[in-house]
């Protein structure tokens, strides 16, 4: 129908003529009260932000000669995280002469890994970020 007809059928109930979905071809128009029709907008916005969850990235550090007790108490901080639902920055940091042996720690990482592959998989493999090895773990998909 018309606009005019709308809004004067909207006069005749005291009610407003809102536009639901202005971008539509032809827009499409309520009568409802505005009000009311603001607040239940903001209630669902309201609601729709209480579920939503926001995914920290938590970080483990370690050194290239961890023992492997170790090892496993860092593995284990790492799980909670990721029951969490975070995701989780296992970082291996190089002191002094430690960046001569690169190549002979990066199995630390690998490791790690497999300590935790039941819960996570690795989302960013392992890098060179200058004194540190770096890589992304998340929670598998159930």
């Amino acid at each position: 129908m018309s606009s005019r007809e709308a809004l004067k059928i909207a006069r005749e109930a005291e009610l407003d003529l809102v536009k639901v979905a202005p971008m539509a071809k032809p827009p499409v128009c309520k009568i409802i009260d505005y009000g009311k029709f603001r607040y239940e907008m903001g209630r669902k916005e309201k609601e729709a932000r209480k579920k939503q969850r926001i995914v920290e990235v938590k970080e483990v550090r370690l050194s290239p000669n961890i023992e492997e007790n170790d090892l496993n108490t860092k593995a284990n901080n790492a799980r909670k995280f990721l029951e969490k639902g975070d995701k989780v920055k296992v970082t291996l940091r190089f002191r002094g002469r430690e960046m001569t042996h690169i190549s002979a720690t990066k199995h630390v990482l690998d490791d790690f890994a497999k300590l935790l592959e039941d819960i996570s998989s690795v989302e960013k493999p392992p890098k060179l970020e200058g004194r540190s090895m770096s890589m992304t773990l998340a929670a598998k998909k159930q």
